[in-house]
Formats: C-alpha cells, sequence, structure tokens
C-alpha cells in the first residue's frame, strides 16, 4: 500500500517580510496579493500542492500586529496565532533586514510550539554585508529552530531546497482537500483579493486601509454574440465620507483606473473576459463595527 503524506504548512511571521511571496513561489500560482504596503495579507489563506502520494497545505497568514488599533487587527492577530494551532511544520518568515527585540509575542508562541520549526530568511539575494549566516545564529540562539533556509522568494532561490525538507517533514495523513482544488477560497474571495490589491497600488496613506471589497454578483454569462464574459458587481466600503471622493477621484477619474486594473488583474486571473462594476460605499468605523467584520469575513 503506498504510503500519503499530507499536512499543514503555514507561514508566520511579522508584515511585509515576504510570507505571501513565498506561497505564491511554492503554490506556483498567485494564491495571495502582494504589495509593499505592510498589513495587505488580512486573512488566511490556504493554497495546494497536490500530488498522487502529498498534499501540502500552506497557508499564509496576516503578519503579527504587536499593538492593534482596530477589530479588524485584532481579528487579523486571530487570524495568525492561529496557524500555531494546527500547525504540521511551521515556517517563520524574516528577512535580512527584521531587527526584533526578544521580547515579541511571536517570539513566545514559537518558542511554546511543538511542531517541526524553519527558519526561513527572506531577501537573502539582497545580502551585500554577508549577513545572513550571523543573523540565523542569532536566531537559533532565541528559538531551536529544527532547519534554517536562505532564500530569495521573489528569486525563487532555495525554494526548491524548502519545498523538499518539507515533504521529507511532512506526516501521513489522507489528503484534507479534492486533489484538483488549488485553494480552499471561493472565486469572489480571491476577486475581492485582486481589487484590493489594486487599491493598495493607486491610493496612498490611510486610505487603502479603511477599505474592503464585497463581491455583490459574480456570473460567468453569454454575451449579445454567444461568447462567454465574467459579470461581476462589487462594492468598496470606506469608513469615512472624506475617502469616498477620494476613491471615485476628479470626474471619475480615480475609480474609472481602479476598474481598469482590477478588470485586468481578474482577466489574468480567471481565463475570461470580465465586464466589472464597481460602487463606493460609506460605513463609518467599520473597521471597529463587529456586525460589518462579521459580514466582511473576520470572524472566520
Amino acid at each position: 500500500m503506498t504510503v500519503h503524506k499530507s499536512g499543514f504548512v503555514n507561514i508566520v511571521g511579522n508584515p511585509n517580510v515576504g510570507k505571501s511571496t513565498l506561497m505564491n513561489a511554492l503554490v506556483g500560482e498567485k494564491m495571495s496579493i502582494i504589495t509593499s504596503k505592510p498589513q495587505t495579507t488580512r486573512h488566511r489563506i490556504f493554497g495546494l500542492i497536490s500530488e498522487e502520494d502529498y498534499q501540502i497545505v500552506l497557508s499564509d497568514s496576516p503578519g503579527v500586529i504587536e499593538s492593534p488599533q482596530y477589530g479588524m487587527q485584532s481579528a487579523m492577530n486571530k487570524f495568525a496565532y492561529s496557524s500555531f494551532e494546527d500547525a504540521d511544520i511551521i515556517l517563520f518568515v524574516t528577512d535580512i533586514f527584521e531587527r526584533y527585540t526578544g521580547e515579541e509575542r511571536i517570539i513566545a508562541a514559537l518558542q511554546a510550539a511543538t511542531t517541526p520549526k524553519y527558519l526561513i530568511i527572506n531577501k537573502s539575494d539582497l545580502d551585500k554585508d554577508n549577513r545572513s549566516e550571523e543573523i540565523a545564529q542569532l536566531w537559533q540562539e532565541r528559538i531551536p529552530f529544527d532547519h534554517t533556509f536562505l532564500i530569495s522568494a521573489e528569486q525563487k532561490l532555495n525554494t526548491d531546497a524548502l519545498l523538499s525538507q518539507i515533504l521529507k517533514d511532512l506526516p501521513e495523513n489522507p489528503p484534507y482537500f479534492p486533489k484538483d482544488d488549488m485553494s480552499d477560497r471561493s472565486e469572489r474571495f480571491f476577486t475581492t483579493e485582486i481589487i484590493r490589491e489594486q487599491i493598495l497600488k493607486l491610493y496612498k496613506q490611510e486610505v487603502p486601509y479603511s477599505c474592503e471589497v464585497v463581491v455583490t454578483r459574480f456570473k460567468e454569462e453569454e454575451d449579445k454574440n454567444g461568447q462567454p464574459i465574467l459579470r461581476i458587481y462589487a462594492d468598496i466600503y470606506v469608513d469615512r465620507k472624506s475617502q469616498k471622493p477620494i476613491i471615485i477621484g476628479k470626474g471619475g477619474a480615480g475609480i474609472k483606473k481602479l476598474g481598469i486594473e482590477s478588470r485586468q488583474g481578474i482577466e489574468a486571473f480567471f481565463g475570461i473576459r470580465t465586464f466589472l462594476d464597481l460602487n463606493v460605499k460609506i460605513k463609518e468605523n467599520w473597521r471597529n463595527d463587529d456586525t460589518m467584520l462579521k459580514y466582511f469575513g473576520y470572524d472566520n
């Protein structure tokens, strides 16, 4: 009888160290949105790598926020720390620029974890001072990691070696998800993430962090010529009245550009011509509103 391996490989770490980039590099598909701004990832997302004799359930989670200011950020922390509870393997991602005091909550969580732990030092391709080995040694003095990998998630440097070690440590289990699935998330979820990614790229300061996206209609139809078309309607929520005109822009230029960029991203992801309609709504202080947080999926 053939042995089948399956397990949860959970990626944890601070915001903006490359967790989502690593997830996408390992899965080979764009599961998580990526921008240069911290707190890009808001939810826990599973990406699946399935072959005949194994299934790796990769989990990308929000970066740990030491001092959350909103109910939304507290919910994001819950997603992040839940990654320690069901992990078969923990990938702790830091980078060559990051500094810790040693008092952070995530360090205590890592020290308490009994599952195999990997130290992943990202952006090693930018290590002009050759400090990666020194950084790895400093971390090993804090936490007894089982394996250390110096990688560049963006360049996919040493990610194959990381994947090989994961397969060695993966426990024997049946698959957790159908083998032809790529993620646990729905098409609507990925649509909202694509739109939110463009909001993060196109708008500045606090505005992107005050936005949430809800897809109200997602349906594949035929146009008048009988050609397939994906029709999507989505609401963009902001938490202050002053933010709505910023999203819309002068003469509607802002939301028009957002619609074009989002539509192109959706078409690239789903491989189908898309009609996208965006509407901006105001829900003041939604980031501290329990009802709205539940509506936006922050209670999962």
